[in-house]
């Protein structure tokens, strides 16, 4: 589907959506329970591909994922109480790299084997360290085609043990064997040969354990950041307090809204993003980031709302290390600066449902914007962009095709982003919430 954005100004109130890291978690987390309540999930592609593989593993999510409204307030899931039964067919995770992380560490609990794939962006995703992980804790797990990605067929039990893993691929490994290792026999410890990237989604994973009465730690730090390793006692079990969980909003996804009033807000007006409520998750930095470009932004944390107005705003550095998915947020704000804006540490966000470094760099270049690409950081320089509208590609990649839409929204005329329908994984009501906030957006077939 192709989206029309044209240069508007925009001012309201909008609703952040709930977050997809905690909803995937979530639902997972239930599955591994006798039984919980999910209150406030996000509905998208992804995570139902998560409720489907909660379903394919012996347990059951109702309603089912593919009945799932945009509206639904709460999720009844009837967990596998940390036994999953092995699937009676392939797991499709479809775009979902969360979901095929994650189910994996389900997949090594079951006392057989498990297929999992997913479509071909996903299939070139790497998953190895993951399954040299467990195939050093004596589970089969192995790729098809022995290249590290999937198809992934893995067949258990996992027992638990101590393991060790690179910290700078993906986080989601570490998450993955701490969701599967409270409920193995042993436990599971493990030790980070590299640094871990992405820290705060380890963080993430601590907090909504805990919620769900596990306990896990890092080694050797307070928190996930600067840790050696992690351990979670085995023999545990999973269950929220009365039985339900509340999944908190999502900062990836109000990165946009914020972006956007940043940018485009109407003169004397501003953008009120809702449901900003604190929680371990990394991509709140954003607040940070406009702030320090000059943004007049304002987070009442108590109530959950940050205000944002249209300023001027000039290049700074900006370490994603932690916060990978706010990169093309970030790079669409510095084209639309004043300035250079250098986005570093950045090589493993080439490893997404696309090269996202890459991808804005080309992208942004197509509307006008000057950028420099290395290896490991991508730089904006705002002084040498006139943004004007032209056709773009979205890549088949949501966070793209949002931050595409947000420079769409200053830049000179039209800007048509091809693969508008990728919002569905994260935010499927994105345009609409731009519209209604009074940006002009056109969706065609």
């Amino acid at each position: 589907m192709d989206v029309h954005v044209t240069r508007s100004a925009v001012e309201g109130t909008a609703r952040a959506p709930p977050s997809k890291s905690y909803t995937h978690r979530a639902l997972l987390a239930a599955g591994y329970s006798d039984g919980a309540t999910v209150v406030s999930p996000l509905v998208s592609a992804d995570t139902r591909a998560t409720g489907r593989a909660v379903t394919a593993f012996g347990g059951s999510v109702e309603p089912a994922p593919d009945e799932w409204s945009a509206e639904q307030d709460a999720l009844a899931v009837d967990g596998f109480g940390g036994r999953p039964a092995v699937p009676d067919d392939v797991i499709d995770c479809g775009n979902s790299g969360t979901t095929t992380r994650l189910v994996t560490g389900t997949a090594a609990l079951a006392d057989g084997g498990t297929v999992l794939t997913g479509d071909e962006s996903l299939r070139s995703r790497p998953q190895g360290p993951l399954l040299d992980a467990l195939t050093d804790l004596g589970v089969r797990a192995e790729s098809t085609r022995r290249n590290g990605q999937a198809p992934l067929v893995v067949d258990g039990p996992l027992s638990g043990g101590a393991v060790a893993i690179p910290g700078d691929v993906s986080s989601q490994y570490v998450t993955a064997l701490l969701m599967a290792g409270a409920v193995t026999d042993d436990g599971i410890e493990i030790s980070l040969t590299t640094e871990l990237k992405s820290a705060p989604y380890v963080d993430i994973t601590l907090e909504l354990l805990a919620e769900f009465g596990v306990t896990a730690e890092p080694i050797g730090s307070e928190t996930a950041a600067g840790a050696e390793g992690f351990s979670v006692p085995g023999g545990q079990t999973y269950a929220p307090a009365d039985g339900r969980y509340e999944v908190p909003g999502d900062f990836s996804s109000i990165s946009y809204l914020v972006a956007a009033g940043a940018v485009a807000a109407a003169p004397d007006s501003s953008v009120r993003i809702e449901g900003a409520r604190p929680s371990a998750q990394g991509d709140a930095a954003i607040v940070d980031i406009v702030e320090r470009m000059g943004a007049t932004i304002d987070w009442d944390r108590e109530a959950g709302v940050i205000g944002v107005k249209r300023s001027s705003l000039s290049g700074v550095d900006v370490d994603v290390g932690d916060t990978p998915d706010l990169l093309p947020t970030v790079a669409a704000l510095g084209a639309a600066a004043d300035g250079d804006t250098r986005i570093y540490n950045c090589e493993h966000v080439r490893y997404k449902e696309t090269d996202r470094v890459a991808a804005m760099a080309e992208e942004l270049e197509r509307l006008g914007a000057a950028t420099t690409e290395e290896p490991d950081a991508l730089t904006i320089h705002g002084s040498e962009t006139d943004l004007r509208g032209a056709t773009v590609d979205g890549r088949a990649d949501h966070r793209i095709v949002m931050s595409l839409a947000v420079a769409g929204l200053v830049a000179e005329g039209t800007t048509t982003i091809r693969g508008g329908e990728h919002v569905d994984v994260s935010f499927p009501g994105f345009f609409e919430t731009i519209a209604d906030l009074g940006g002009s957006v056109e969706r065609a077939a």
